[in-house]
């Protein structure tokens, strides 16, 4: 298969049209779940999907580990190339992984204004000119609403989207009557899309409970399959 039937083929068409044609630049989107859900996981198909586009991407990384995401992004390319017949799948991979920079940060170590200033200039110095930035492991609890701020003018001013992981924590229950995440409730005017993730049977149901100023439907007719790690039509 062709990368352009891959990329027209792929479910997150489905999700662009159910969130009006995608996140959009300045916005951001923010995944959130328990740990251990699969919210890593769908972070890199979306972002493996933009790189098919040829959109180069940043992936800031809050975990001590690079390692552990290269190796989602192996696993997840690995698994797409096998159902999709892709060739030659070793030259497309190395291609991929041109348009990639993972960048590492601690969040006791390195305050927001710091992490803003490291993405700004490995786009504009570095003349990396990714679109998308993915943001994993960023702990909402120990932030401030002001540090989502900073990301969301961030993103306005450098025309770029972002995509968050959120690990929800404490006792049940997590989310309110509306489906949405008590503890990220203080920064909700900064988050212009917001998907939870929940074991349903053998899946993980993604439902969408903000969809920039619309209102919709919250199912999103796309669950993530624990054993492909793909978001994929139930």
């Amino acid at each position: 298969m062709v990368i352009e039937d891959l990329v027209k083929r792929s479910p997150l068409r489905i999700l662009e049209n159910s969130i009006h044609g995608g996140l959009g630049k300045g916005n951001i989107g923010v995944l959130a779940s328990r740990k251990g859900v699969g919210k890593t996981a769908c972070l890199v198909h979306i972002a493996t999907d933009k790189l098919f586009q040829d959109k180069p991407i940043i992936h800031v990384s809050y975990s001590s580990r690079v390692d552990y995401i290269i190796n989602w992004y192996e696993d997840i390319y690995r698994e797409l190339a096998r159902r999709m017949d892709l060739e030659p799948a070793a030259e497309i991979h190395d291609e991929l992984v041109r348009k990639r920079v993972i960048m590492n940060f601690s969040q006791e170590g390195t305050r927001t204004e710091q992490v803003l200033r490291s993405l700004e200039a490995m786009i504009q110095h570095g003349r990396f000119a990714a679109e998308t930035i993915i943001v994993d492991g960023f702990s909402f609890p120990k932030s401030s609403p002001d540090d989502l701020r900073r990301f969301k003018e961030f993103a306005g001013r450098m025309g770029l989207e972002l995509w968050f992981s959120a690990s929800l924590k404490g006792p049940e229950p997590l989310l309110d009557e509306g489906g949405i995440p008590v503890e990220l409730k203080c920064c909700l005017d900064y988050i212009d899309v917001l998907i939870t993730l929940r074991h349903l049977n053998d899946r993980v149901q993604l439902r969408l409970i903000k969809d920039h100023g619309f209102t919709s439907s919250p199912e999103l007719r796309l669950s993530l399959d624990p054993t492909t790690l793909l978001i994929a039509e139930p």
